[in-house]
């Protein structure tokens, strides 16, 4: 292929051609002829399966004794290896049982469930019937689960028992028996595995017991689906009012990650992968389950926490156990092993010497948070950005294609297949080191979301019609003279402070790089004066024993050293944690709207609610 600026301007000026040479890494049951459609969708005459895809074939071509799923779970104090061969057998019972449940081609299945091996096997086994997915991330309020149950109409329900969290054992059945009482629609049969923490009550006639119901099948082959056909749909976090489900095809999913495990990440079948994050979210998706099996890895499945199960070298300890290669994460993990363990100390007691990357992605990549890791790891630390609705990475350092240089505070370049720009508020691409809005010129490449599930209207109100022939990512941003690329948050994290447009996230840079601070967030809170002033919000390092209104002023110092007095930086409060997403997002948005003194609802997709109060009481103080 060359390098990544020959790959690169291959995808871009030869998509069909590009795309079609990746397509010859999935086996089709009718190879299409035709890879981009008019209407924008991909390989819209080729048929396939994914589950086929992802297991059937490996097994077939004599890899059915390797590992394909590692379950390591600290907060049972358990682990399991299921070999292609087992994974095989589990998957197809698994679709045995929804078949005889009535589950047909395009029937939708609600997927609720910790993180075991089952909720694998049960995407792969839905994949296999051709029926469409909706994981919901397990414990999720009833509220929240009634609503996506009404919005994806499944046909069937599988859930679990309970989750396990640090401390605590969260029934799931209550809660799934609450969110059918609330919803209008009535799927015909839930399925529930029972875990020995918390065993369930079945309600007569309508649940199953899983393992009995899974022994009792015959094992199903693969229902081949049109490229086109929807594999699941997964509504993003921070849903609020109607939740919005992005859709995902086979076709283009499976062509876009199976390429993507060895061009942006570099890895090769039989290699130990590991991505440190939930099937609930989009990360688990795309690289828990369907990548790394697409490609004939090794996939780890971590139930547990990078900190407090039982300390912060606990993804030190999966990686020298199991000798993973690549490891992705979110920086907020990588942060929570920094402010418990500075020093770095539990990695240094563990052999590292396999692990080859560190990916991070899911929020912003601070350089302090960088520089702490890559000195640390001594390997190549990788930024790279991408979302729900896009499926797989817009910009990396491919190290499959091309190592680049690492820019800290950059994920590299836009990976091949993104014709990515920076566009001012008229629709022009913006200069070199000027801040504009993220888009992504049509058509967009295999494995991004075609549409909103049964929400065509709001997919192009939402995405596409601020700027004709753009996909319009919400996301605000620079490239420099050298086409790196900076993404500095979300468009709404621009400030206005007297008419000077400032990014909040060029000043969390500023502040993550003082000694005492772990972690950071920088809201605009309304003033009377300047319209807007901006606040932060730090967490300092384990021991540092410093006194807030000290740091407060260093704060202020070097925000108005480095991004200069126009920032009008005053005040930083100093607090215990940040509120986050599962998914370790940050909820600025919700923190605005407490500093601001507005009505606030906790999302549903908060870590911890008691996060918030925290907050509001901490701004009294000040």
């Amino acid at each position: 292929m060359g390098g990544y600026d020959e790959a690169y301007r291959q995808s871009i000026e030869r998509p069909g051609a590009f795309w079609a040479e990746a397509a010859r890494g999935i086996d089709w049951d009718v190879a299409p002829a035709t890879t981009l459609g008019g209407d924008g969708r991909w390989f819209p005459d080729g048929r396939l399966n994914t589950c086929h895809n992802a297991v059937d074939r490996h097994v077939a071509a004599g890899r059915g004794e390797q590992a394909a799923l590692i379950h390591d779970s600290p907060v049972t104090g358990t682990a399991r290896v299921l070999t292609y061969a087992e994974l095989l057998d589990q998957v197809a019972r698994t679709a045995g049982m929804l078949r005889d449940l009535g589950v047909r081609a395009g029937d939708t299945v609600v997927v609720y469930m910790p993180m075991v091996p089952e909720a694998v096997v049960a995407m792969l086994a839905c994949a296999r019937l051709g029926a469409v997915h909706s994981v919901v991330f397990g414990g999720f309020a009833a509220r929240e689960l009634a609503m996506r149950i009404d919005h994806a109409r499944p046909k069937v329900v599988l859930s679990a028992s309970c989750g396990i969290e640090p401390g605590r054992v969260v029934a799931y059945k209550p809660l799934l028996d609450e969110a059918l009482a609330q919803a209008a629609h009535r799927p015909d049969r839930c399925v529930i595995l029972q875990r020995p923490q918390a065993v369930a009550e079945l309600t007569e006639g309508r649940d199953l017991d899983w393992e009995r119901a899974v022994r009792a099948a015959e094992p199903a082959g693969c229902v081949s689906v049109a490229a086109t056909d929807p594999l699941y749909i997964l509504y993003t976090s921070g849903t609020t009012g109607s939740p919005k489900g992005v859709a995902r095809d086979n076709g283009g999913h499976a062509v876009a990650l199976h390429w993507s495990m060895a061009h942006v990440f570099g890895a090769a079948p039989g290699e130990v992968y590991w991505a440190a994050s939930d099937v609930g979210w989009v990360v688990g998706h795309s690289y828990i389950v369907y990548a790394p099996l697409l490609a004939g890895c090794t996939s780890v499945l971590y139930e547990g926490k990078p900190v407090g199960t039982p300390d912060p070298g606990a993804f030190w300890r999966v990686v020298a156990t199991y000798g993973v290669r690549t490891l992705f994460t979110a920086p907020t993990a990588i942060r929570a092993i920094k402010k418990e363990d500075p020093a770095g100390n539990f990695a240094k007691q563990q052999d590292l010497s396999t692990l080859r990357y560190l990916f991070l992605a899911g929020e912003r990549l601070d350089p302090d948070t960088y520089h702490w890791a890559s000195d640390l790891l001594g390997i190549p630390v990788v930024d790279h950005w991408w979302q729900t609705e896009t499926g797989w990475p817009v910009a990396a350092n491919c190290v499959g294609i091309e190592p680049l240089p690492i820019r800290p505070g950059s994920p590299t370049k836009p990976v091949p297949g993104w014709d990515v720009h920076v566009l001012d508020a008229d629709g022009n691409d913006c200069p070199p080191g000027v801040d504009g809005a993220v888009t992504v010129k049509l058509p967009l490449p295999p494995g991004a979301l075609p549409t909103l599930y049964r929400d065509e209207a709001r997919f192009a109100r939402s995405y596409l019609e601020r700027y004709p022939g753009h996909y319009l990512s919400g996301d605000g941003g620079h490239f420099d003279a050298d086409g790196y690329l900076y993404v500095m948050g979300r468009i709404d994290d621009v400030i206005n402070v007297a008419g000077h447009r400032l990014s909040t996230g060029s000043m969390e840079e500023v502040i993550a790089a003082h000694p005492d601070v772990a972690e950071c967030a920088v809201i605009g809170v309304a003033d009377e004066l300047k319209g807007q002033l901006p606040m932060g919000f730090v967490v300092l390092k384990a021991g540092a024993e410093r006194d807030p209104a000290e740091v407060e002023r260093e704060l202020a110092a070097l925000v108005r050293e480095r991004v200069g007095p126009v920032a009008a930086f005053r005040r930083a409060v100093v607090v215990a944690r940040l509120p986050k997403t599962r998914s370790g997002k940050i909820l600025r948005a919700t923190m605005r709207d407490i500093a601001d003194g507005r009505p606030y609802t906790a999302p549903s997709t908060i870590e911890d609610p008691a996060a918030l109060p925290e907050i509001a009481q901490a701004l009294k103080g000040t």
